[in-house]
């Protein structure tokens, strides 16, 4: 896989491996800067595509490829 960078993660698209509650496909809608700036970032945002719910997860569990796929799968 490639490197993540979190900076990068911004409007990148994630597929689930395992889908839950017909949700597959996610895009990462907004990066969740830590309260002093210079500490790194911890979590994003992701919505699925289908229903549109969002929820918060840690940014590295996306290099988990027993979670997560890069792109649309």
């Amino acid at each position: 896989m490639n490197p993540l960078h979190p900076k990068k993660l911004l409007k990148s698209k994630w597929t689930a491996i395992k889908p839950v509650a017909k949700n597959k496909h996610f895009l990462v809608t907004k990066v969740i800067q830590p309260e002093p700036p210079e500490s790194p970032i911890q979590g994003v945002e992701i919505e699925a595509v289908y229903s549109g719910k969002s929820k918060i997860i840690d940014w590295r569990e996306l290099r988990d490829e027993t979670l997560w796929r890069q792109g649309w799968v």
